[in-house]
């Protein structure tokens, strides 16, 4: 009789592992639905790095949220999170090298805007909210080793610490220590074939996007930016590079010779690349580092530890949903620990988010074979002449087909609200 009221005893605590989007939201989300409960981060330094001349941090560059994201956001009361900091994305165009206008997708115009945000600004604001609600955020602590004892679990930092909890959630990311323990024989990352640049423009002197977030096909690489009505400029670029580097390899290339590798790449584009390139100081130059893919990952639990975010469900890079995506994991999770003992709250929020998540898995990476080889960051070399034509001949009409052609925008993935009072089981 001990044993099963122990089983059937709902949550009262939690630790959550990784202090990145995923994990402030889990941590507010559970914190709403009345459970305990603290966050580990390995890093002492929320943003190390910054605009540092060749740093690069994993709380850098820009990202979008999009309108699932927010909606998830509303139903822990936290969408300011987003809305204060945030530049309204109206519109995604698609262009080729040459310039010419491939496709413009506009979301649907009943749910919220998409917002650009500083993923370190997105961090701060979010770690601000969480600790305005009393939410513990232990810094520099590292993950080791956890014991599921049946009735918890135990985990084991790098600094000798011990904490306990009813459960432990896996936040932390593509790298996940959680998801290896969880599964030891889970695939690894494995290098998508390029290189990500991105740098912050405080002035430029070409024309605001009016909204729209621009994606270039380049001759030999991908870049994408939007331009702010304030003069301000926000670039990113996917670089080919064939042999596979680490973060910090990368960074010891250096900035300035980055700048020029990639000034070198885009020099025949006849897009605002040359000029925004040029417009970028050596020093501004985010180095994020290689662009990793992750296979799916089939177990998600096990015991009393789970996954969410990047941990369990890595998006293609160039999706749009993979902070949006977390985050409506990290509520639903909130609102099945909230109703059901761990076991059964793990089984419901499977069966709640599996076919979703399967269903914009499947979309991001058609959509990326879709789109040429030239924009899929699964590609270590551009697109030939040929590939290139063929590509910019056909993505206008797959676009139309797909339902997005300067209509619509992913409308079934956006439109997905969560309702916070509903009961799980």
């Amino acid at each position: 009789m001990t044993a099963r009221t122990t089983a059937d005893r709902r949550t009262r605590t939690a630790l959550v592992i990784g202090g990145g989007i995923a994990g402030l939201v889990a941590a507010m989300a559970l914190h709403k639905a009345g459970i305990e409960a603290t966050v580990y981060e390995a890093y002492e330094d929320p943003a190390p790095g910054g605009h540092a001349p060749g740093g690069g941090s994993r709380f850098g560059g820009g990202m979008t949220i999009a309108p699932n994201g927010q909606q998830a956001l509303e139903a822990i009361d936290a969408a300011q999170t987003v809305s204060a900091i945030g530049t309204p994305v109206t519109a995604l165009g698609l262009r080729s090298w040459t310039g010419r206008h491939l496709a413009q997708l506009t979301p649907p115009a009943d749910l919220p805007t998409t917002r650009f945000v500083w993923r370190k600004e997105l961090h701060e604001s979010m770690a601000a909210e969480a600790d305005r609600r009393g939410i513990p955020l232990h810094r520099g602590r590292r993950l080791l080793d956890a014991t599921d004892t049946g009735t918890g679990v135990t985990a084991r930092f790098s600094d000798g610490s011990q904490e306990r909890a009813d459960i432990l959630i896996g936040a932390d990311g593509l790298r996940s220590t959680v998801r290896s323990l969880i599964d030891p024989s889970v695939p690894k990352p494995h290098y998508a074939g390029v290189l990500t640049f991105t740098a912050r423009v405080q002035k430029t002197e070409l024309p605001s996007t009016e909204g729209v977030l621009y994606m270039c096909y380049g001759k030999r690489a991908y870049f994408a930016y939007q331009i702010f009505d304030d003069g301000s400029a926000a670039w990113s670029a996917n670089l080919p590079h064939r042999e596979p580097l680490t973060q910090a390899e990368a960074q010891a290339v250096g900035a300035e010779e980055w700048h020029r590798r990639l000034t070198e790449a885009f020099a025949d584009d006849r897009t605002p690349a040359p000029d925004l390139l040029s417009e970028t100081a050596a020093q501004d130059l985010l180095i994020t580092g290689p662009t990793e893919t992750m296979p799916p990952v089939r177990t998600w639990s096990r015991g009393r530890m789970i996954l969410i975010g990047d941990a369990a469900h890595a998006t293609s890079p160039t999706s749009g949903q993979g902070a949006s995506l977390a985050t409506e994991s990290a509520v639903e999770l909130a609102r099945c620990l909230r109703d059901l003992p761990p076991t059964k709250a793990f089984a419901a929020y499977e069966s709640l988010r599996r076919p979703r998540v399967d269903r914009i898995l499947k979309h991001t990476t058609a959509t990326a074979t879709a789109t040429s080889a030239a924009a899929r960051t699964a590609t270590p070399k551009p697109a030939g002449p040929l590939s290139r034509a063929l590509r910019d001949a056909l993505l206008p009409v797959a676009t139309k087909v797909g339902g997005a052609g300067g209509a619509v925008w992913g409308a079934w993935q956006f439109d997905h609200r969560i309702d916070w009072d509903e009961r799980v089981g």
